[in-house]
Order: structure tokens, then sequence, then C-alpha cells
């Protein structure tokens, strides 16, 4: 497997071939391309269970000390919570050290600027032409950095969470919930423990050990959570609960053991933000966010508030630029990534655990009810495979070509193609690491959101 760089940082498989995986030599060089690029003096180090955490965190943490930073290791960390300790430490960046929904043998470096957000597009680019140049400088002997740990962050992700306005710690206690949830065996066992006892949730937690030995595959989707759902099946619980292995993913599981839909998780936390009079009453305009794959729900939504809904490119700094252009309340993907700005601008599933529990015991509803308060849609997902010389830029011109004259057509084209009919859309976009068009498509029921998957890809196919 070859390492994939991207404006994001790194990432690949650990093992192999010096040049083909993610080695100890390119985390070195990435590492300083980035301590060079922020030009501080303090950088946060967090990691989630990998097995490969702790030989990834020692070539980060020395390489910065070679540097001259003054090193924050805060141990296991959710990504949320790394962001968020980069603000409380007033550090110069970040370095999340996972590689997020992907399996086991992979690891990867997030990285962060002073805000404790995602680098833009432009800064990323300059961290890997400084990696590319190789023209580093280290610090002499008597100005190496140190590392200090920190293992109080946790604790203050959770009470920051306990501290949002709209986290009605009352109603949730007096709920008395009790939850099932899967922590696919990483910080998500830490740490969603002590959140649910300080929300006085009952729980009983799948995969809690955080070795790093996932239990299955750890993308929180439902071909993937038959154990957790069967267990909801069993009965005694009210409420599923499914993170990733860094805990900015959340999905969630009704008390039948039917999935929720992972595209909801923010479409009804949404609802919950944008309903409450606290929040209508700080906002003349009620604005979200989410990005041109997600569901049309949010949309939905948001206008039922009197809100206006705003669509970004994919990605998650796409979305946080878009929600800061906007002013938006709240905003996120349809992969269960919830952004909530008062909190802070990146996914976390601790927030959005939060504010689902006080929707559902404000409003009194099993997940199942809330669920059925929502439209519903589906969305399939489908790819096309190119070869290595298809001009894919190329097919998507035309693509937008052929429906810019159509009457029931709105095209978008900021992210790949985007085609919005009255009862349905269908967006390309192109991978960034593969020879491939990814095709996603939604309708108001599968087999119509497959058919129009497939009828842009039989029109692509006709163009090659």
């Amino acid at each position: 497997m070859t390492l994939i760089k991207s404006i994001s940082g790194i990432r690949g498989t650990i093992g192999g071939r010096t040049g083909d995986t993610l080695n100890p030599l390119d985390i070195v060089k990435f590492t300083t391309a980035y301590a060079t690029f922020i030009g501080g003096k303090r950088i946060v180090v967090g990691r989630d269970g990998r097995i490969s955490g702790p030989m990834v965190r020692d070539v980060v943490c020395g390489t910065l000390v070679g540097m001259g930073y003054e090193v924050i290791d805060i141990g296991f960390a959710t990504t949320p919570t790394t962001e968020l300790a980069v603000r409380w430490h007033e550090a110069d960046g970040g370095i999340i050290i996972t590689a997020s929904h992907n399996p086991t043998q992979w690891n990867a470096l997030k990285l962060l600027n002073r805000e404790g957000e995602f680098l833009t597009a432009a800064d990323g680019a300059k961290v890997l032409e400084i990696a590319d140049n190789e023209d580093f400088e280290y610090a002499p002997v008597e100005k190496l950095g140190h590392v200090i740990q920190d293992d109080t962050m946790n604790q203050r992700h959770i009470q920051s969470v306990l501290d949002l306005r709209l986290v009605d710690v009352e109603a949730i206690r007096n709920r008395k919930f009790r939850v099932c949830a899967d922590t696919i065996n990483s910080v998500g066992g830490i740490i969603l423990p002590d959140l649910f006892k300080a929300l006085g949730v009952d729980f009983e937690i799948l995969n809690s050990d955080c070795t790093g030995q996932f239990a299955h595959n750890p993308e929180p989707l439902e071909k993937n959570l038959q154990g957790i759902m069967d267990k909801m099946r069993q009965g005694g619980f009210d409420l599923g609960i499914v993170v990733d292995p860094d805990v900015d993913r959340l999905a969630f599981i009704c008390e039948d053991g039917k999935m929720f839909g992972e595209e909801y998780t923010l479409v009804s936390v949404a609802d919950y933000v944008l309903g409450n009079a606290q929040c209508a009453m700080h906002n003349a305009q009620l604005s979200t966010v989410s990005n041109l794959s997600s569901t049309r729900a949010l949309r939905d939504v948001t206008e039922k508030h009197g809100g206006k809904y705003t669509a970004a490119a994919v990605g998650e700094v796409n979305v946080t630029t878009k929600m800061k252009e906007v002013g938006a309340v709240i905003g996120g993907e349809g992969n269960g990534g919830v952004i909530y700005p008062e909190s802070h601008y990146g996914r976390d599933a601790l927030v959005g655990i939060g504010l689902f529990l006080s929707s559902l015991a404000q409003k009194g509803m099993t997940a199942t009810q809330l669920r059925a308060t929502f439209p519903d849609y589906q969305i399939a997902k489908n790819r096309i495979d190119l070869t290595p010389e298809t001009d894919v830029d190329a097919i998507l011109v035309k693509v937008k070509e052929m429906f810019a004259a159509n009457p029931e057509a709105v095209v978008n084209d900021i992210d790949g193609v985007k085609i919005d009919f009255p009862t349905k859309w269908v967006h390309l976009r192109k991978s960034n690491t593969e020879p491939i068009i990814r095709v996603y498509s939604e309708a108001q029921t599968m087999a119509e959101a497959d058919e129009l998957g497939k009828q842009l890809m039989q029109v692509v196919y006709d163009m090659q």
C-alpha cells in the first residue's frame, strides 16, 4: 500500500518496504515539515487506541523535541478532545495520531492549526511542499524541546459538553436512560463511560478494552454492527450508540435493534438545536451546513424551522469554512459527524450524544418515534472504476453540460457535479486517492436512488 499524502496529513499501513507504507522515516519527514510550517513553540499530540500508536507517538514527539518544541502529550484521546486541547493549552498546533475508521493496520497524522481545526487546503499544500523539499533545520542541543504529559483533557472535554446550553443534564438524568455502546476497542472505551456517568446514564459497553485489536471493521456502518444490533434486539436498552476509533463519527441504533440511520445523526441533532427556544433567541437567521453528499433531510428540517440550508464541498474543513461564512448554528457530514460551533468547529461524538439524549429526554420519545418525525430518504453509494489515463474532469464537465438546460435540474459544481431534481439527487465526484468516480444518489426509496445512480453511471460509461 502506497503512502497517501493529502492536505489533511499522511496515512498508510504500518510495516513493509520503505516508501510503500507509513514508516518512521516518513513520520519524521512530515512531522518536521509540519513543525516548520507552524513555526511556534508548543504542539499538542493525542492518539487513538491503535496498536501502532505508541511507536508513531514516540517518533512524532521525538521529532518535535528535535525541532525545539514543547510537546503536550495528552495520551489516549479522541480527535475532538485533541482539537479542544490545542485551544485550552494555547498551543500553536496539534497532531492527532489516528486513521479514523480505517482498519487496525492503518495509522495517520492529522494536522491542526492553532484554533484546533484542520489545516486549510492552502496550508496543507504548503506542508506537503516543505516535506517534498526536505529543507529542514533542527534545534541546537541547548534549545531542544521537551515533553509534558497531561491526562486531564478527557475530563475537561466531558465537562465542556455538560456546560453546553442545550445539553439538558437534568432532563437526561430524570429520564434514566439505559444505553449500549460499541467503542470498537479504542479511546471511546475510555471516555464514554465517564460521559455516561456524568449524565446519569446506565450503560453497557461492547468492545470496551482500548487495545487497538478491533473486534470488527471499525467503520460505523450497518454491515459492521450486527453484534450491537443483536444485543439491542434482546431488549433492555433505550438506545444503541456506536463510535469510530477516534470518536468523531456517531451512529445510533433504535431500541428495537434497527439502525436510526447514520445520515440522520446530524438531522436529529440539528432539529433539536433549531427547534430550541434558546437557540432561536440568539440567532436572527438559523443556518445549517452539510456537504453535498449528505441527505436532503437536513435541508427539509432547516426550512421547517424557518432557517436556511447551505451545501459545502465534501471534507470537514470545507464544511467548517462554509459554516463560519454563513454563521451556521450547527452543521456536519452525513457520515455521523456533528459540528456544533458553541463547542468547537470539529466533528464531536460526545457533543452529539449530549444533544441527542437531551432531545429524546425533552420530547419523551423513543429513538424509533423520533426517527419517524423526519423525512425518509435513502442513499445509494456506487463507484465507477476508471483507468489512470481517464480525464475525469472532462467527463464531469460533459455531465454538467448535459443537465444545464434541464428545467427540473439544479446543477452544483463546487465539488464534482451534483444534480438536484425535485424529489431526488445524484452527486458525482472524483476520488483524491483512487482512479474512481464516487456516485452518491438519494431518493425516497433505495430502488429509486440506486436506479438514478446507475443511470448516471451509464452516462459516464458511454463517454469513455
